[in-house]
């Protein structure tokens, strides 16, 4: 029997209804495309949620049956209600996967798991990027090879204000000579997170085979262990303890 993992894709879909150019390359929308890409492997289960649904979409119920979310946000980091933020958090803290993608970096979310800015340099042109592992090892590289590349995308480039991932996984290179930690790794309480650069609304790049592999196995590392719940607070003593 297949154990199965509940999986959300979570987009704004603002840019994709109000801009043509982008709707002709997601014309569904890049949550659309992003849950496409997972369709196939049988353990995955997928589901979508948008920012101008009740309460995002990720109501207390959906997020508690949830394993992994993928996060895609861009133009609208400041409607998503702190409240839902807090609520993705504290999930992610009690074992709930997150994936976050590309300008989800600047998201509620990761800035709140992260404790940090998560500020850094961008250009948005043609630029080529060659993505590297730079840990073959890791799950999440597993089936990619030692580099690939996506012939048009928006630069990212260092210095990128986050903590010291725990495993970084991919580097990118640009055409303008820049680098970039684009796949990092964290552990969050009992939840893990990982942030993938790639994904500008106007390129294709969530159709591309390479990255819908990154993301499946993304999805197997960060979903929840099954360890021991978390408990806190005053403790009785397992053992007898002398007066």
């Amino acid at each position: 029997m297949i154990e199965t993992l509940r999986v959300v894709v979570w987009n704004e879909y603002r840019h994709e209804r109000e801009d043509a150019r982008f709707a002709a390359v997601y014309p569904k929308g890049i949550h659309a495309a992003i849950a496409e890409g997972l369709t196939g492997p049988r353990d995955l289960i997928i589901e979508t949620a948008t920012l101008d649904e009740p309460e995002h979409g990720l109501t207390a119920q959906r997020l508690a049956e949830t394993d992994v979310l993928i996060w895609w946000g861009h133009k609208a980091h400041g409607e998503v209600a702190d409240e839902v933020a807090a609520r993705v958090q504290q999930r992610v803290l009690d074992g709930m996967g997150l994936i976050v993608l590309h300008s989800g970096h600047f998201s509620k979310v990761f800035k709140r798991l992260m404790g940090t800015s998560c500020d850094l340099k961008w250009r948005v042109g043609h630029d080529r990027e060659r993505l590297w592992v730079v840990n073959p090892g890791h799950p999440i590289a597993a089936g990619i090879g030692e580099r690939f590349a996506l012939e048009q995308e928006e630069m990212y480039g260092e210095h990128f204000d986050i903590p010291a991932p725990d495993e970084l996984v991919f580097i990118s290179w640009f055409t303008g000579g820049e680098v970039f930690r684009s796949g990092c790794c964290f552990y969050r309480g009992a939840g893990k997170v990982f942030y993938f650069r790639p994904g500008h609304e106007s390129f294709p790049t969530y159709y591309d085979p390479t990255v819908r592999r990154v993301l499946v196995n993304a999805v197997r590392w960060a979903a929840p262990s099954g360890g021991p719940q978390r408990t806190f607070g005053n403790a009785k003593p397992l053992e007898a303890i002398a007066p």
